[in-house]
């Protein structure tokens, strides 16, 4: 059976821009990896769980700080090359990156060596504007900027016009 996690990204609005805080998973696998690797800070959701419950929790593990309080937009789910399918949300907020700390995993590392290594589950949380976001995030994942985009749409730029996919393009006055 395909993993399900839920993720919440936390979205700001400046200078009429979007942009997002996106989470880069920690890790020897991930080290030096950078375009399509980034992500919502999510996690594993068991069947006794809520997703929403899950995103929040993940985002708290993750960043170590709350998510922010207001009202959450949904996002639907994607289904990423793996197989997993990710349930998101967002929410407005504006958190400071520097403060991030994430929980830790501990595996072997070098891989046959039997040493284990500890590492965080994110190494590093960036705001990112959303052409930016979506070169970062897992392919998937970009799916889910276009979706807030056009769920934003009347906030983001009153005089602008949109793609078909959420995308701003210009109209005219």
């Amino acid at each position: 059976m395909a993993k399900r996690s839920a993720g919440l990204v936390v979205y700001r609005i400046r200078d009429g821009g979007l942009e997002l805080l996106l989470a880069h998973p920690g890790g020897p696998y991930w080290e030096g990896k950078d375009l399509g690797a980034w992500s919502l800070p999510k996690g594993e959701v068991e069947p006794d769980e809520e997703p929403f419950d899950v995103a929040r929790r993940e985002f708290a593990e993750e960043t170590g700080q709350a998510p922010p309080s207001g009202a959450p937009i949904e996002l639907g789910e994607v289904q990423q090359a793996s197989g997993k399918t990710v349930t998101g949300w967002a929410i407005e907020g504006d958190l400071d990156p520097a403060l991030a700390i994430s929980n830790s995993f501990v595996m072997e590392w070098p891989p046959r060596s039997g040493r284990q290594g500890e590492f965080p589950e994110v190494d590093r949380v960036e705001w990112f504007s959303q052409d930016e976001a979506r070169r970062k995030l897992n392919p998937a994942q970009a799916e889910f900027v276009d979706r807030l985009v056009a769920r934003l749409a009347a906030r983001l730029a009153p005089a602008v016009g949109s793609d078909g996919a959420g995308r701003p393009i210009e109209t005219s006055r």
